[in-house]
């Protein structure tokens, strides 16, 4: 099999134009390509009334069809043979595991992250432990409905915490720009699809799924987990992380305990918390685990009309059942020294109350695979550093995103409706007092005012200068009725637990920080790549004891 790159078309062009193109790029005849299949689409835009379709191709030809092509272009950089993306397993030999007398890697959280390190640990017969603080998925959903519909928070299932991670209310978005070379992207790709992932995620340039998918394929990801012999106890947090010396003076994980009381003896302890465990992260530092702040960004929820960026984004095109509802991404460095930037932008998608404690408001973005709702949304938000913006403490950061939710609380009226004001009010400094045309889809609703107020002068500053700037790549972004939401506190961890090559806490050997809230991923497809190489990481540490 061969990969054949960089075929360009246009948007409107058929299958037989693609199959043509593959012929005359390889001068080949029409019965000598026995099959071919997409690897990667995507698009160019930017000329809007010329869109250019972008095809990476695997192409099968017989064996003397393809040396022949392979002599016919070897200095060509468009054809190759096509790599091996196939997953391979660092313990493949069916008696590997378990080994005698072996304890069950412990895996705490069941997010991205930790379901892609219990999956692969099942895979090669270690039989995981997952602890998952929050309820399954569908209970999990429920809860959040009524912190949206009713105001009713409950603190331990909500959009942060529980099965499926803080990603299940989101875009689902699964691209990343971690660096790649085993193709661990693919085999977690390749996973969603198995647990019920639509398939065009293995090849479109920035696959999605949504939240009605997610759903779906995690709970099918928790049944063949199970299936392997993997266990996932749900509402058992752990309170205290217990670490001990071992017999050459070193810092181990010995056993852990849970919110029901129980303690179980751990040696390996996957730890793939979110970035919101915030009393977590407050337990591990009093028990001695090295935490560092590290960097984040706080801001706003833009929302504009789908309708506006799709304009903006493909001219006349908008609308093309191939482009979809159009998205952005967009940068600006400030005056102030500050970077202001989008962030999880979310077409055709809601913004949604993601609260995970009482009297704080906090945003965030989610759609659903159609991504056909009325509205744009995406965080703005300005760059912080623990150095400049809040130094002193490692969980410095926290006490900061605390603070601002909770003034978002009190600006939004007490009840968890969030602060809001449109876009144009904020650019001349006034309040608003009335909607435009853009309805605000953030539930339980907003409270117009005076935004300015959640955030500090600097990041002001930085936003109301970077909103123009970006006006001018995509027209009607500082359009007047657009509202802003507040406030995005949760982009990120405000910490990292530092961990050494074998991916072990630097102070506490058997414990394995993987993930978003452990400051090693930013997003659900980087933080499933973490989540394998902890496991990796787990089974070759079990495999030479």
């Amino acid at each position: 099999m061969l990969r054949l790159t960089e075929i360009k078309l246009p948007l409107d062009h058929s299958d037989d134009d693609l199959r043509q193109a593959i012929l005359s790029k390889l001068d080949l005849n029409p019965d000598e390509l026995l099959d071919y299949s997409i690897f990667k689409r995507s698009y160019d835009a930017r000329k809007k009334s010329a869109i250019v379709m972008i095809y990476h191709l695997d192409i099968t030809l017989s064996e003397q069809t393809e040396r022949r092509v392979l002599d016919a272009f070897a200095k060509a950089s468009f054809v190759m043979p096509s790599p091996d993306t196939s997953y391979q397993f660092v313990a493949t030999a069916p008696d590997d595991f378990p080994l005698a007398h072996q304890q069950r890697p412990i895996i705490v959280g069941f997010g991205p992250a930790g379901i892609l390190a219990a999956l692969v640990l099942a895979q090669m017969g270690l039989k995981p432990i997952v602890l998952e603080r929050g309820q399954q998925v569908k209970q999990r959903t429920k809860q959040t409905w009524e912190l949206w519909r009713q105001g009713k928070l409950n603190t331990e299932s909500n959009v942060q915490y529980g099965e499926g991670g803080a990603g299940t209310f989101s875009d689902g978005k699964l691209y990343s720009q971690v660096k790649d070379k085993r193709h661990l992207s693919r085999k977690v790709l390749m996973e969603f699809v198995k647990a019920g992932a639509p398939e065009e995620i293995l090849f479109v340039s920035k696959p999605h799924i949504g939240t009605f998918k997610l759903v779906k394929m995690v709970e099918n990801m928790r049944a063949e987990i199970i299936r392997l012999g993997g266990e996932i106890r749900f509402e058992h947090k752990v309170e205290k992380v217990h670490r001990d010396v071992d017999a050459d003076g070193v810092a181990c994980i010995s056993r852990l305990s849970l919110s029901n009381g129980e303690t179980i003896q751990a040696n390996h302890v996957v730890l793939a918390i979110g970035h919101s465990a915030r009393d977590t992260f407050e337990m591990l530092l009093d028990q001695g685990v090295y935490i560092e702040p590290k960097p984040f960004s706080i801001g706003f929820r833009i929302e504009h009309p789908q309708s506006v960026i799709d304009k903006a984004r493909f001219g006349d095109n908008a609308g093309n059942p191939i482009l979809g509802a159009a998205d952005y991404k967009l940068v600006h460095h400030c005056k102030n020294g500050r970077s202001v930037y989008s962030f999880c932008m979310c077409p055709g998608g809601t913004v949604v109350a993601a609260a995970s404690e009482q009297g704080g408001v906090v945003t965030n973005g989610m759609s659903q695979y159609s991504r056909n709702e009325r509205n744009a949304n995406a965080a703005i938000v300005v760059g912080i550093e623990p150095e400049k913006d809040y130094p002193g403490h490692p969980l410095a950061g926290i006490d900061l995103q605390r603070k601002l939710e909770q003034l978002a609380y009190k600006l939004g009226g007490g009840d968890y409706h969030a602060p809001a004001q449109l876009v144009g009010d904020y650019l001349k400094n006034k309040p608003s007092k009335a909607l435009g045309d853009v309805i605000p889809s953030y539930q339980p609703g907003v409270n117009l005012g005076d935004l300015s107020k959640a955030l500090p002068p600097f990041a002001n500053e930085a936003i109301r200068e970077a909103i123009p700037e970006f006006d001018k790549k995509i027209k009607g972004f500082a359009m007047q009725d657009a509202v802003l939401t507040g406030v995005e506190t949760r982009t990120s961890s405000p910490i990292c637990i530092k961990r050494d090559k074998d991916f072990q806490s630097i102070n506490t050997k058997g414990l394995y920080p993987t993930g978003e809230g452990a400051g090693y991923a930013g997003g659900i497809l980087s933080a499933a790549i973490d989540g394998i190489k902890v496991a990796e990481a787990v089974a070759l540490s079990l495999l030479t004891e």
